[in-house]
């Protein structure tokens, strides 16, 4: 979603004499489900700042739905996704990204569930103050990456070391959390979307694409063992000077491999055509 702020209001954390929560020291960080705002609405709160996260329109829609697509078929065993996954990033910050993975189950450091280690952020009318926070205290909570994609700008960017690196398109992005290396350009466009995803649910060896690619081979193997003995016909038969009728390539064509090569043994033996 592209979140805008809804007033100048500031959302400060609540006093340490909140019964709900309680403000965390310096060294001691709110846990990553403890809310600053109620989930399921569109509020977010970025750094004290209280942001509406508003419907998408087509341009974010499309790209985080396409996004959603790619990065659910690459998740690696033992992790899982989320769409729009709040998490108490700071005292003052409890936002959103567009899309993460994080190791399924519960952290029994802090009773809760995992911090995403991947986390994808969708740009096109958010304002780059925000996203580049957003990123700031992703990263400072430990979050490992923090991706962004720039849909006016056409373009994937890495958050890293203070700053967005843009990504190559021709490039490649890997991670732990995902079965292969990602194209930079299956991020972007639409076709190449559809064959990651075809790559990536190959490398997690379905068992419906198994299945198919094991039948594709045994019927290869049989179309080019029918296509050896139909030449093995050809050949004898010009060996022995029979000629090969219209018709007689006709009944070929009618039989399987078997009864190619019952048909050639026939003629070996006969040495004439039956």
């Amino acid at each position: 979603m592209d979140p805008k702020p809804s007033s100048s209001r500031m959302l400060l954390a609540p006093s340490g004499s909140s019964g709900a929560l309680r403000l965390p020291s310096a060294d001691d960080p709110p846990r990553i489900d403890e809310r600053l705002v109620a989930p399921e609405t569109r509020e977010q709160v970025v750094r004290g700042r209280r942001i509406m996260a508003l419907p998408a329109n087509p341009a974010h829609g499309d790209q985080h739905f396409k996004l959603d697509y790619i990065i659910g078929a690459h998740v690696q065993e033992g992790y899982v996704g989320s769409t729009d996954l709040l998490t108490r990033s700071t005292v003052q910050s409890d936002f959103a990204t567009d899309t993460c993975v994080r190791k399924d189950g519960i952290d029994p450091r802090t009773n809760a569930r995992y911090l995403e280690e991947l986390a994808f952020e969708v740009v096109n009318e958010q304002s780059l103050r925000d996203i580049t926070e957003q990123a700031e205290d992703l990263t400072a909570r430990g979050v490992r990456r923090v991706v962004a994609i720039f849909v006016k700008k056409g373009e994937v960017a890495e958050w890293s070391a203070g700053a967005w690196q843009k990504l190559e398109p021709e490039g490649t992005f890997s991670d732990p959390t995902l079965t292969r290396p990602l194209r930079v350009n299956e991020l972007l466009d639409a076709a190449e979307a559809d064959n990651a995803v075809a790559w990536a649910l190959l490398a997690k060896n379905n068992p419906v694409l198994s299945e198919v690619t094991a039948r594709n081979r045994q019927e290869g193997r049989r179309a080019g063992r029918r296509e050896g003995l139909a030449e093995g016909i050809a050949v004898a038969c010009e060996l022995l000077a029979i000629e090969l009728t219209e018709e007689r390539r006709a009944r070929m064509s009618e039989l399987d491999a078997s009864g190619l090569e019952a048909l050639l043994t026939e003629i070996r033996a006969r040495r004439r055509f039956p």
